[in-house]
């Protein structure tokens, strides 16, 4: 297949263009900084030429968008948000006006869209949409507004012949150097890998090859459309997370952190709290449903695997620990 991926020379655009193009798929990346064969030039914004790798593809994998990794001053939040809802609109373009559109066009989002909360599990059919909780920072309900405009975006394009998913992913934990498992990982070593603001708050993820796994599973599926969560099936408080972390990889100890000593340092890594502390208590009701299966549900057994992989691939004696 030919598949198309706007955005794709972060994080996630490099795992997905590993694990497709050696699976045997023809993978062009759309960016603003061609810098390799099979890269090709675009603004995110306008269409242009760039469109011609788009009429005629399998498949359209959209990630493009500003790094949520920055300060959440009113500027960047108007670039995150600008950046997300006009490269998905000029996607959108580009697919209605290709005379042979791909068969699907799977759009990145996010599982900030729901609600910061410790009660219950947000899944597709049930979780509740965020932006007005009690008790939380207001700026929050903006992440809220850019990930519901991101799927707004999508929905309004006039593409008929193409099927339209919106992943909703949490964070994708892979080994790659400058990923969030490796900052959390860092962040271990350094004896900081302990409770944050109490540590209750709960964190969503992803293997990354399950991943890749569910992406092209949604590929596959020509019945499935509209939102669907990408995470595992395990969250687990952030105290539980990083405890599980730290034993994956020898840290007998992680100092805990107040809530301003967390905004002290995400200011210093020049990030923001509400990736620290928002609670994104996520899980994968219509992959699960659908019949998809994780192989690493669960976070002791995906954290062992990680660690593995970030030392070079060396077999691990550690065994998983018990959340």
């Amino acid at each position: 297949m030919k598949i198309v991926i706007p955005g794709g020379t972060g994080q996630v655009g490099a795992i997905l263009d590993r694990a497709l193009t050696e699976a045997g798929h023809e993978v062009v990346v759309l960016t603003r900084r061609p810098r390799r064969d099979r890269e090709v030039w675009w603004d995110g914004e306008h269409l242009g030429s760039w469109a011609r790798e788009i009429d005629g593809s399998d498949v359209v994998i959209n990630l493009a968008g500003r790094s949520v990794s920055c300060r959440y001053t009113p500027a960047n939040l108007k670039a995150m948000m600008d950046s997300r809802v006009h490269s998905t609109r000029a996607v959108g373009e580009a697919i209605a006006a290709a005379a042979h559109p791909p068969r699907v066009w799977l759009q990145m989002s996010t599982a900030t869209v729901y609600a910061h909360r410790h009660d219950a599990s947000n899944d597709e059919a049930t979780g509740l949409i965020g932006g007005a909780e009690p008790g939380v920072p207001g700026y929050w309900s903006y992440s809220v507004e850019i990930a519901r405009n991101w799927e707004r975006e999508q929905e309004r394009a006039d593409t008929p012949h193409t099927r339209k998913v919106a992943l909703r992913a949490a964070m994708v934990m892979s080994p790659d150097r400058g990923g969030v498992f490796d900052v959390l990982l860092g962040l271990a070593r350094l004896g900081l890998g302990g409770p944050v603001a109490g540590g209750a708050q709960y964190v969503s993820w992803i293997h990354d090859r399950d991943f890749v796994r569910a992406v092209e599973f949604l590929v596959a599926r020509d019945d499935i459309a509209g939102p669907v969560n990408l995470a595992a099936p395990g969250p687990l408080p952030q105290r539980a997370f990083m405890r599980v972390l730290r034993a994956a990889r020898g840290i007998p100890v992680g100092l805990p952190a107040t809530k301003w000593m967390a905004e002290l340092g995400a200011f210093v890594l020049r990030s923001d709290t509400e990736l620290l502390l928002k609670s994104r208590r996520v899980v994968p009701g219509r992959l699960l449903a659908e019949g998809f299966t994780f192989d690493h549900p669960q976070w002791p057994e995906a954290a062992v695997d990680l660690v593995r992989r970030a030392r070079g691939g060396a077999d691990s004696t550690r065994r998983p620990v018990r959340a």
